[in-house]
């Protein structure tokens, strides 16, 4: 479809209603689908990549707010969408864009919101939402152009499971397993964990001559092993990480076995529960495209893109002795000190398995941490 074939959205002035569980209330405007949703209400800081956002597994059950008042400027494509699906429960935005404008726009965001059943609200002050999650944390929530009654759309919004507790991998996941072959020359195997993977990771591993089998989160270790891999990846994805008991004890088992594992995201929180680590859940989280980390071993700063509400509870100033080797925090975030990544030393003095807590494929930017593929493949060649 051309630029010039996509209508101005004409957005119909239909009344909407937003409210918090501490009973906080935003009137606004339908955006999107009509209808009523319930998450968590959280909220995100990118300016631009909203279509890889609506897209990410991890925003599972989440109702996400844009910090950014004008978003829909650029459309949706066809080429930039993480999944198969939008998956936040509910959108908000102030100023949704009337007319898209981007040569590669295919429809409008308003279209597509639509199009899925999301159910979205306008035209509501998104700065005095934002300030009140940071305050308050995050916290459950409902959408509804069928409920305007406050009270009356609180109590089924306090009837909602919060996120805490939640195993939500199994949602996300594969149905089947894929690969995704190397791009040039072969150079190594490694089985992708799929706990909400996003389509970009794969591919910046395809890059790297990697082939790449993407099993379920389900996934046994007899299925993993019989691929003969040469490293262990597990991806981003939803849910409380205490609650991941089946990948923590499949990524038990091969660390056990010597396999160079690299984890990102959600597969960070499960390499920290696998050294015997805990996690906890932050009071809003990290989301967005400018959260700033230190690597600890060079010193530098990478601009990084985030999407996570929990995170590793480790020492940062000491090492941890694991049954697999010694194991520390390699990366912080320079906002609030939390940990951003780990790495373990095996028995044998060789690195052995990294992670880190955001996202080196960040499909809109930014890029600052693409060489952590580069470096899952030097510690591929140095184990094997």
């Amino acid at each position: 479809m051309s630029q010039a074939a996509i209508q101005p959205t004409l957005h119909q002035a239909q009344p909407a209603l937003l409210v918090l569980e501490d009973g906080r209330a935003f009137a606004g405007t339908s955006y999107g689908a009509t209808g009523e949703t319930f998450g968590e209400a959280v909220f995100t800081t990118g300016m631009t990549g909203y279509q890889e956002t609506l897209t990410d597994p991890s925003y599972h059950r989440q109702i996400v707010t844009q910090t950014a008042p004008h978003i829909g400027n650029t459309g949706v494509n066809d080429e930039d969408d993480e999944s198969q699906k939008i998956w936040v429960a509910g959108y908000v935005v102030r100023d949704p864009a009337r007319v898209p404008s981007n040569w590669r726009a295919t429809r409008s965001l308003d279209d597509q919101l639509k199009g899925q059943g999301i159910v979205g609200i306008s035209g509501i002050d998104t700065r005095a939402l934002t300030r009140h999650l940071r305050e308050r944390g995050a916290m459950r929530a409902g959408i509804s152009t069928e409920i305007l009654d406050p009270e009356v759309l609180l109590r089924k919004v306090l009837e909602q499971q919060p996120m805490a507790g939640s195993d939500l991998a199994a949602d996300v996941t594969t149905a089947e397993a894929y690969v995704v072959p190397a791009v040039g020359e072969k150079r190594f195997t490694v089985v992708a964990l799929d706990l909400g993977i996003k389509t970009m990771t794969p591919k910046r591993m395809a890059e790297r001559g990697i082939e790449v089998h993407v099993l379920p989160a389900t996934a046994t270790l007899e299925e993993v092993l019989a691929v003969n891999p040469d490293g262990i990846f597990m991806s981003n994805g939803p849910g409380d990480p205490e609650t991941t008991e089946h990948p923590t004890t499949l990524l038990k088992e091969l660390l056990q076995r010597g396999k160079p594992y690299f984890g990102i995201c959600f597969g960070n929180q499960v390499f920290g529960r696998a050294l015997g680590l805990g996690t906890f859940k932050l009071k809003y989280g990290h989301r967005g495209i400018n959260q700033p980390v230190l690597d600890r071993a060079t010193g530098k700063v990478e601009i990084t893109a985030q999407n996570h509400g929990f995170a590793v509870d480790a020492p940062l100033d000491t090492t941890v002795e694991t049954p697999y080797g010694t194991a520390e925090v390699s990366h912080v975030s320079l906002n609030d000190n939390v940990v951003e990544g780990l790495k373990l030393t095996g028995k044998d003095g060789r690195p052995l398995a990294f992670s880190v807590q955001y996202h080196p494929e960040a499909a809109a930017g930014p890029h600052d941490s693409a060489y952590l593929f580069d470096r899952f493949v030097e510690l591929m060649e140095g184990r094997s």
